[in-house]
């Protein structure tokens, strides 16, 4: 049998994905988690072979924790684990930091129900399954080019803070977390903040 463990904020989607998977003879799901503290939780204590993550869930215990994140924690707690990406946003920079983060697959959520079973067994076989389009797509974009403070301050920006809070978040001065906007804008060919929160979003540059 080949254990499975469900990471999806949205309990709909859990269930449906378990009800579809429970029908399979040689799938078993061990766990459902809302969150992706719950997630690792449940990776560590089942040590499930297979997780379906999805890339952006809430964290209950603040720490901002995302699917992404998330399975760089798995990998730790749960080495035999292999995590599959799972979502609605099939962004190139999502799966770039994926597979940095340890995910040995990444499916988008509209893909046909056999492609994903069928993407459950390779994974356990050792191989890795990853979209074709996004692929392609995340070859041509490259990575992102901005530097960790530079995504960290955009990140703050689009929370809708203003300078003087990203820089109290960030333990810059004003004009550093200015520069470092400006730079951002720059790098991404972008007009204004918005614009540049809005690229480094759809590409999956910001954390």
């Amino acid at each position: 049998m080949i254990t499975v463990l469900l990471a999806d904020d949205q309990a709909l989607v859990r269930q449906a994905l378990a009800a579809l998977l429970a029908l399979e003879p040689d799938i078993e799901i061990v766990g459902q988690a809302a969150d992706g503290d719950a997630a690792v939780a449940l990776a560590a204590k089942r040590q499930p072979d297979v997780v379906l993550m999805d890339v952006q869930m809430p964290s209950t215990a603040g720490s901002g924790e995302d699917g992404i994140t998330a399975t760089a924690r798995i990998r730790l707690a749960a080495p035999a684990t292999r995590v599959i990406i799972v979502t609605t946003f099939g962004r190139p920079g999502y799966l770039r930091r994926a597979m940095e983060a340890g995910a040995v697959g990444f499916m988008v959520k509209d893909a046909p129900a056999e492609k994903l079973i069928e993407a459950i067994r390779r994974v356990h076989r050792g191989l890795r399954v990853v979209d074709p389009t996004l692929a392609a797509t995340s070859l041509s974009i490259g990575s992102s080019p901005l530097t960790e403070r530079e995504a960290e301050v955009l990140a703050a920006a689009a929370r809708g803070w203003s300078t003087g809070a990203i820089a109290a978040e960030v333990f810059l001065s004003e004009g550093t977390v200015r520069n470092h906007l400006s730079a951002a804008i720059g790098k991404l060919g972008a007009a204004n903040r918005a614009e540049a929160v809005r690229i480094a979003t759809e590409n999956g540059w910001l954390g």
